[in-house]
Formats: structure tokens, C-alpha cells, sequence
């Protein structure tokens, strides 16, 4: 037996004395898992903003800086669906168990690393391929880090109840939010710009790696207990390899990419590109709107709630249609609420995440539905990676190129193409349906 075999045996039999798996802890796996994850990204997108243009970038000027520190960021998004490849191989050959902890601590190893990254100052240009280098490692882990908990909530909700569960995974957005920008806020505002440049940016990414731990051990703790083995075998919820998905659902998979590109262009037009924005172009101190942030993402939490009981009314699809359509009239007129001060910054600030939590609720495997049981599993994963890559990847370095150079409205014009992309998804997505029926 290996020694992950021996890992996975006796993680099932310690489960089997001492516990049985309640139904109701798959959502709470499924949230503590996505928390961890979206704290570890947003932990580096807002360092990437308040950071790093000026530790490992500061012989540029702030805007030029800022645009090579979003150009690290998009790397993650580019290895993700490399790292989804390797980690479905690895799923393969060794289990659930073994690809997750390896994910796991990859990407808690990549993240701590970036809080020992010594500045430009320090080892001259090393600095931002070290930067490069543990980036990419993140975005390799996250593509490990689908462990099949969300579509395994899907499949098992209740007829009328699949909006509401649908909406679950998609609550570790907001609440990783709220965590790395309060703890931004708080050593921002309460240091002294030595202090805060010196180590005090770094303690974020300790958080990170010890949430992170957590969460391997939530997942394990449910991923490995028999019942719920039991569930993922019988609903064919095993790893295929991306070649044979591809192949046999091509199409869904890239369908399943583009439906919620509205959402996920929005998700960083009001997460990481305000911020930016804010920190350049104007004389506001980051901490107070990194406070209005974290308010925002909690009306973003709520609307991702709500969502779940307007999907389960009116059904899913309308409801990613009306968002798009709602998307798209926002991209014409809300960037310039930026502009504002305090008054147009948190008017942007509360409709963009009310939006992004109304569409965002529901983009969670648009069309995972449309998969055969057989490739749900990697399927899913793929999409997932797709539609963050398309979707959300270059997001802040294009609406920060756009907006410095042709003005804030012309950045809603990154919106208006991801809400045209979810519409022409869903109508093909329609028309496939009937053709299929």
C-alpha cells in the first residue's frame, strides 16, 4: 500500500469510529475552502496595488509600476488551468486527498513566500522575478484546489433549492474580502509608512498561510469520510483527464467559460481596479477606502444571498441575463462615480458589489449541468479556470491602462464586453439545448 493509500485509509477509518458526515457540512466545507482561497487572492491583489509598484518596482513611476505589478497578478490566472492538468493527474495516480494537500500547501508555501520578498532596493531586479516565480506557483495551486465539494452540493440540492445552493461557494468571496482588507486597513492606518514598507505588509500573508491550513484539514475532514466517498463514487464524480474532457465536451467547457464573463469582469472592477484608481489619482488615504471596500463586500454577501432565492423563482438563466443586461448599463456611467469623492466612491462601491453578488451568486458552473457525469468533475474545474482567465485575469491592467489614459468611462467598456459575452453564451447555450433536446 502507499503511503497515500495508507493517508486515505486511515483517514476514512478514524472518520468511520468517530464521526458521521452531516449533509449540511459539505456547505461548510465548501465556504471555508473558497474563503481561504479568495483570502490568499485578495491578500496579494491589494499588495499588489499598495505594495509591490513600490518594493519591487520603484524606479518606474507609480502608474508604470502599478501596471507591472498587474501583469504579475494576470500570471496566476494563466498557470491556473495548467495546474488544474497537473493536479487532475495527480487526483489520478494518488486521490483526492493527496491533490489537495499538495495544492494546499503549495499554494500556502507561495504565499508565505511573498511576505520574505526583499525589495528592489535590496537584490535589485531578483526581487520581482521572485515575485514572478511565487505568483505562478499560486496560480498552479489553485488549480489544484478543486475538490468537487460544490458540485457535489449541486447535484444533491433539492429541486426547488438549487439557486440557494448554487450561491453557497460563491460566499467565500466577500467574507475573503472583508478579512484581507480589514487586516490591510488596520496596519495601514494604524502604521507608519516606514513601518507598514518595512514588515508590516507582510503579516497579511502569515494569516494567510494559518487559514490555509485550516481549511486543508475542514476539507480533508470531509473529502475523505466515507459517507461522502461514497457520494462522489456514485455520482461519477471522478477526474477524467482534460484531454478526453476537452474532446468530448469542448464545447460545453468553453461555453461554460464565457456565461459568466459579465461577472467575473465585474468581480475585479470592484475589488482591485478602484483601488488603484484611488490610490493614484487622487489624495484619499487607502485605508479609509479599503474600509469602504470591506463595507461594500458586504452588501456584496447579502446579494449573493438573495440571489439564491431570486434564481430559485425565476430560474437561473434569467437571472445571469438580467444581471448582464444590468452590467452592461452600469459600465456606462458608474467608473465616473469614482471620481466622485467619498459620496461617488461609495455609490460605485455598493452597486458594483450588489451587482457582482446578484450575478456572481449564479455564475458558480453556469452550465455545469450540461456535462455528462462522466467529465462533470474536470469540467467544471476547466470552466472555472477558463471564465477566471478570460474573464477576470487582465481585468485591472487593462481598465487602469484604459482609465489613465482615455478616462474612467472608457474602462466600462472591459464591462460592456463581458456582459455581451454572457449573452451570446446563454443564447448559444439556449439554442444547443433545443438542437439537443
Amino acid at each position: 500500500m502507499s503511503p497515500t493509500s495508507k493517508i486515505e485509509a486511515d483517514a476514512r477509518r478514524i472518520n468511520a469510529r468517530h464521526h458521521e458526515v452531516r449533509p449540511g457540512e459539505i456547505a461548510v466545507g465548501v465556504i471555508i475552502g473558497r474563503t481561504s482561497e479568495f483570502f490568499d487572492f485578495f491578500v496579494y491583489a491589494i499588495a499588489s496595488v499598495i505594495v509591490f509598484p513600490k518594493l519591487v518596482f520603484p524606479y518606474a513611476d507609480p502608474l508604470t509600476g502599478t501596471l507591472y505589478s498587474f501583469g504579475i497578478f494576470a500570471l496566476a490566472f494563466i498557470a491556473r488551468p495548467i495546474g488544474t492538468t497537473i493536479f487532475i493527474e495527480v487526483d489520478r495516480a494518488f486521490g483526492r486527498s493527496a491533490r489537495l494537500t499538495i495544492a494546499l500547501f503549495l499554494l500556502g508555501t507561495s504565499t508565505v513566500a511573498i511576505a520574505f520578498v526583499p525589495g528592489y532596493e535590496n537584490i535589485g531586479s531578483a526581487s520581482a522575478w521572485l515575485l514572478v516565480m511565487f505568483r505562478i506557483g499560486q496560480g498552479l495551486a489553485l488549480g489544484g484546489t478543486w475538490d468537487g465539494l460544490a458540485s457535489l452540493l449541486a447535484l444533491n440540492a433539492p429541486e426547488n433549492r438549487r439557486g440557494w445552493y448554487a450561491m453557497i461557494p460563491q460566499l467565500g468571496a466577500p467574507l475573503g474580502l472583508i478579512v484581507a482588507s480589514a487586516l490591510f486597513a488596520y496596519f495601514v492606518g494604524n502604521l507608519s509608512a516606514e513601518d507598514f514598507f518595512s514588515w508590516g505588509w507582510r503579516y497579511p500573508f502569515f494569516v494567510a498561510f494559518a487559514i490555509n491550513v485550516v481549511a486543508l484539514f475542514a476539507r480533508l475532514r470531509i473529502v475523505m469520510a466515507p459517507e461522502y466517498t461514497k457520494l462522489f463514487e456514485g455520482q461519477e464524480l471522478e477526474p477524467t483527464s482534460v484531454s478526453e474532457t476537452l474532446r468530448a465536451e469542448g464545447r460545453t467547457v468553453v461555453l461554460g467559460a464565457f456565461a459568466p464573463l459579465a461577472s467575473f469582469a465585474l468581480f475585479h472592477m470592484v475589488t482591485v481596479f478602484p483601488l488603484s484608481w484611488i490610490f493614484l489619482f487622487t489624495r484619499e488615504a487607502p485605508a479609509r477606502f479599503l474600509v469602504i471596500e470591506t463595507i461594500g463586500a458586504f452588501f456584496g454577501l447579502a446579494a449573493i444571498a438573495i440571489s439564491g432565492l431570486v434564481a430559485d423563482r425565476i430560474g437561473r438563466w434569467p437571472l445571469l441575463g438580467g444581471s448582464a443586461v444590468a452590467i452592461a448599463v452600469f459600465s456606462g456611467f458608474a467608473p465616473q462615480l469614482l471620481d466622485g469623492g467619498f459620496v461617488g466612491e461609495s455609490i460605485f462601491m455598493v452597486l458594483g458589489f450588489v451587482l457582482l453578488g446578484l450575478s456572481f451568486g449564479q455564475s458558480s458552473g453556469a452550465l455545469a449541468s450540461n456535462f455528462s457525469r462522466t467529465y462533470r468533475y474536470t469540467g467544471a474545474a476547466l470552466t472555472s479556470d477558463l471564465a477566471w482567465l478570460f474573464g477576470a485575469g487582465f481585468a485591472p491592467i487593462v481598465a487602469l491602462f484604459l482609465s489613465a489614459h482615455f478616462g474612467l468611462i472608457s474602462s466600462g467598456a472591459y464591462l460592456l464586453s463581458g456582459a455581451a459575452c454572457t449573452l451570446l453564451a446563454l443564447r448559444l447555450s439556449q439554442r444547443l439545448d433545443r438542437t439537443t433536446a
